[in-house]
C-alpha cells in the first residue's frame, strides 16, 4: 500500500469549498486503485487566521508542512480583511520561497464541453513552465524619499542556475510531449536580463538537439496564445511573464475556474504545492456554484508528481467526459452546483 500524506490547506473564500471537493475525488481514486491511500492533515490557515492572530500562519508552520508528501492548497486572499501583499507573502508565497519549490507549471487545453472565447481555438494543449524563484518577483529593492521625491526601486533577479533549471525542466516535459519549446522573452526592450535570458536559452537548447525550439517576445507571445494557441507545446517564461501567460491560457479555456497549477521542488527536500490558479472568488462565497474543476485538475497533477501518471490521465478523462455531457458551473455556462460537478466525476470513475 502506497500511502500519500497531504497537508491540506483549503485556505479562503471558496477554496474552502473546492478542496473538500477534490479531497472526494482523490479518496475515491485511492479505493478504487487499491495500493493507494491518502491522508489528510487539515490546516485553518487563512486571512481568517491572520484576523485572528495576526499572521497567516503560526511561527513553526513550515517546520509543520516539511515533513508531508505533499501541500494541497485551495486559494489564498480576501481583500476585504487583508491586503494582497500581506495574505500571500505570508502564506503562499513564503511557501513556495522557503520550500525551493523553484518551478510552476500550469497547463492549458481545450477541454470538452467547455466553450472558449475564441472563435477558432482548435485543440490546443500547451503547458507553461515558469520560474518560480526569482525574476522579476525578487524581493531585492526599496524606497527613499517621501512626497514627490519619493523612488521606489524593484530589481529583477536572473541567476543562471534558476534560468538553466528552468529551461531544463521544460526541454524535459517537452522530450514527453510534443518535442517544442517556446522561450518568452523581451530582449529588444529590457536590455540586460532578457538578453541573459536568450543566452541560456541557446546553451540549453544545445543539449536537446531534438527538440524543436522557438523565441518569441511577450507581446507578441501574448496575442498568440488568443490568436493561434495551438501552435504551442511547452513555454518556458520568467516568474512575471509566466504568470500573465498562465492567466491568458486560463482565459482561452473558459474560465480561471478550470486552471491548475503546480509547484515543483526539485531536489527533493521539501514537499511540493498544488493550488489552482484561480483566487478565493468572494463574491460567489457560500453560492455552491465554485468551480471544482481547477482544484480536481490540480489533484491530477499531484497524482502525475507522485508517479501516478496513468491515474492522473485517467481522471483528466473522466473529468472531459463530464464536461461534454454538459454538467458543468455557471462560470462556464451551465447550471450545475460546485458538488453536483464532483458527483458526476466520482460517477464516472466508479463506472
Amino acid at each position: 500500500m502506497k500511502t500519500l500524506k497531504i497537508a491540506n490547506i483549503p485556505g479562503d473564500g471558496v477554496g474552502k469549498e473546492v478542496v473538500p471537493e477534490a479531497v472526494r475525488v482523490l479518496h475515491t481514486i485511492a479505493d478504487l486503485h487499491g495500493g493507494l491511500k491518502f491522508e489528510f492533515t487539515e490546516f485553518p490557515w487563512s486571512c481568517d487566521y491572520y484576523l485572528k492572530y495576526g499572521q497567516m500562519m503560526p511561527e513553526d508552520g513550515l517546520k509543520q508542512l516539511q515533513h508531508f508528501d505533499g501541500i494541497f492548497l485551495g486559494a489564498v486572499g480576501n481583500l476585504n480583511l487583508v491586503p494582497d501583499h500581506v495574505s500571500l507573502w505570508g502564506l503562499l508565497i513564503k511557501i513556495r520561497r522557503e520550500f525551493q519549490q523553484v518551478i510552476n507549471i500550469r497547463p492549458a487545453k481545450r477541454l470538452k464541453g467547455i466553450a472558449s472565447p475564441l472563435t477558432n481555438p482548435k485543440d490546443f494543449d500547451l503547458i507553461v513552465v515558469r520560474e518560480n524563484s526569482e525574476g522579476e518577483y525578487s524581493e531585492v529593492g526599496g524606497r527613499i524619499y517621501q512626497g514627490e521625491d519619493q523612488i521606489s526601486i524593484q530589481n529583477a533577479v536572473f541567476s543562471r542556475k534558476g534560468t538553466e533549471r528552468a529551461m531544463r525542466y521544460a526541454f524535459e516535459l517537452a522530450s514527453k510531449r510534443k518535442a517544442k519549446v517556446t522561450s518568452a522573452t523581451k530582449s529588444n526592450g529590457i536590455v540586460h536580463s532578457m538578453p541573459f535570458w536568450d543566452e541560456v536559452f541557446q546553451d540549453v537548447a544545445k543539449s536537446y538537439p531534438h527538440i524543436e525550439t522557438d523565441s518569441q517576445h511577450i507581446d507578441a507571445l501574448a496575442a498568440f496564445f488568443v490568436t493561434n494557441p495551438s501552435r504551442f507545446d511547452v513555454i518556458v517564461a520568467s516568474n512575471l511573464f509566466g504568470d500573465i501567460l498562465t492567466d491568458i491560457g486560463a482565459a482561452i479555456m473558459g474560465s480561471i475556474g478550470v486552471a491548475p497549477a503546480a509547484n515543483i521542488n526539485v531536489n527533493g527536500k521539501y514537499p511540493s504545492m498544488f493550488e489552482p490558479v484561480h483566487g478565493s472568488a468572494p463574491d460567489i462565497v457560500g453560492k455552491g456554484i465554485a468551480n471544482p474543476i481547477g482544484q480536481i485538475w490540480t489533484a491530477k497533477m499531484m497524482l502525475d508528481h507522485f508517479g501516478e501518471q496513468e491515474l492522473g490521465s485517467h481522471l483528466l478523462e473522466v473529468i472531459e467526459q463530464v464536461t461534454e455531457s454538459g454538467i458543468i458551473t455557471p462560470d462556464v455556462g451551465g447550471r450545475a452546483t460546485t458538488s453536483e460537478v464532483t458527483d458526476q466525476i466520482i460517477s464516472h470513475l466508479k463506472k
